[in-house]
């Protein structure tokens, strides 16, 4: 007998199936038992009347994983309008353990420092299993919106030879005897793969060695890139990400109708004005994101927000200016809900741009060469964005840490589990 989920006992009335899962809960009533399965799908009850049964289920524990075989049968009070009766429960795995913490109870009843610390156990809680379930959502969209806009899935190293993005924020390793880094994100492989496809995307971790420790930092985490040929500056690229993230909303099934044809935009400049913030701020802090957040739910009625042309010593050196004023940037950042979650923009594309913005960095070209040689070659004007996951979806479910929208969390404290 094939064993079936707890989502499909409804089309299964008055048949005999089989079940597998977790024991969520036991209830031990005096002439009766109810057992709580809990599968991938969500939960089923199964009603134990016989003694035998029942002085089986009395010496099973909560978690240990059971088989049952019973008769599906209509009951509006059930989960569903079912419930299983006349089981024959068959011991998989036993629990001889105390467990750290109840799975049961609608909030999960053990700080964020125990459920890491008990991350194989706590990450079954509904609430955990939940946030992991939009995650997975919004990187299904993801790679679905970006496929139906003709982009390309690549998958690029994570082992770089040299540490050319941000210097020290980066993570050294011993490569064969000689040094190798953790890429702090897929940045130069994406651009020199406009030259292939004109337009790529990727979704895979990247590494920080940034000792921020904050809610919303992480050492590794999951980021959305893509990279996309041919534009005319970086308000093609804002417009992409737009109908991208329709599409992570929708395949999410959490505010469909938050993301606008056009989402509203304001210069840096006029950004700091909004926020109170001084002319001569080179960024945006948190304080002024969220005042930024409130000001466009309550001018344009929208969650999200474009802050176009950073000021270009605040951006990588790969920036695309503004032609109109070069101490601009063609690049851009989208806040959700006072939050930054995107940075993106325009990037050069002509070599000897390259040599004269590193020359003007100070940085020497050597480090460079193998990214360098795409542009010798001949790249379009292009540009893109990376969205950070976990603070996204953190951002989108309300949670107060990122940690508690991945498995296993890794930052400044924690290598484990």
């Amino acid at each position: 007998m094939q064993r079936i989920l707890s989502t499909e006992l409804a089309g299964h009335v008055d048949e005999t199936v089989t079940i597998a899962g977790w024991i969520h809960r036991r209830r031990l009533l005096k002439s009766v038992a109810f057992l709580i399965v809990r599968d991938a799908a969500g939960l089923s009850q199964v009603v134990v009347t016989d003694p035998a049964t029942r002085e089986q289920l009395e010496q099973l524990t909560e978690e240990s994983v059971v088989e049952v075989t019973a008769l599906v049968t209509a009951n509006e009070q059930a989960p569903r309008g079912v419930e299983l009766t006349a089981p024959v429960v068959k011991e998989l795995s036993r629990v001889a353990v105390q467990l750290p913490f109840e799975l049961h109870r609608p909030t999960l009843n053990a700080g964020l420092p125990a459920q890491l610390d008990h991350a194989a156990l706590a990450l079954r809680h509904p609430s955990r299993v939940a946030n992991l379930r939009i995650a997975a959502a919004a990187a299904k969209g993801f790679r679905a919106a970006l496929e139906a806009q003709r982009f390309v899935e690549i998958h690029t190293p994570k082992i770089v030879e040299s540490a050319t993005e941000s210097g020290a924020n980066v993570f050294k390793l011993d490569y064969f005897g000689r040094p190798g880094y953790l890429a702090q994100s897929p940045q130069f492989y994406k651009q020199l793969m406009v030259g292939v496809f004109e337009r790529v995307f990727e979704v895979g971790p990247v590494f920080r060695a940034e000792p921020s420790d904050t809610a919303r930092h992480l050492a590794q985490y999951t980021s959305l890139d893509a990279e996309m040929g041919f534009i005319t500056d970086h308000r093609d690229v804002m417009a992409a990400l737009t109908l991208t993230l329709k599409g992570m909303l929708g395949e999410i099934g959490i505010l469909e109708d938050a993301v606008r044809s056009e989402i509203p935009a304001v210069h840096f400049s006029e950004a700091l004005r909004i926020a109170g913030a001084p002319e001569d701020e080179p960024d945006l802090a948190p304080a002024h994101e969220r005042a930024l957040g409130e000001w466009a739910l309550r001018e344009h009625g929208s969650e999200f927000l474009f802050v176009t042309g950073y000021p270009m010593r605040k951006r990588p050196f790969y920036t695309h200016p503004d032609p109109a004023d070069p101490t601009w940037s063609n690049g851009f950042d989208l806040l959700f809900r006072g939050l930054e979650i995107v940075t993106g923009g325009q990037r050069l594309h002509r070599y000897e741009d390259y040599v004269a913005a590193l020359q003007r960095h100070g940085q020497p070209l050597e480090p460079y060469a193998g990214y360098l040689d795409g542009f010798r070659y001949g790249m379009p004007p292009h540009g893109g964005w990376a969205i950070g996951l976990e603070r996204f979806v953190a951002r989108l479910t309300g949670v107060a840490n990122v940690r508690e929208t991945t498995a296993f969390p890794r930052d400044l404290h924690r290598i484990a589990p």
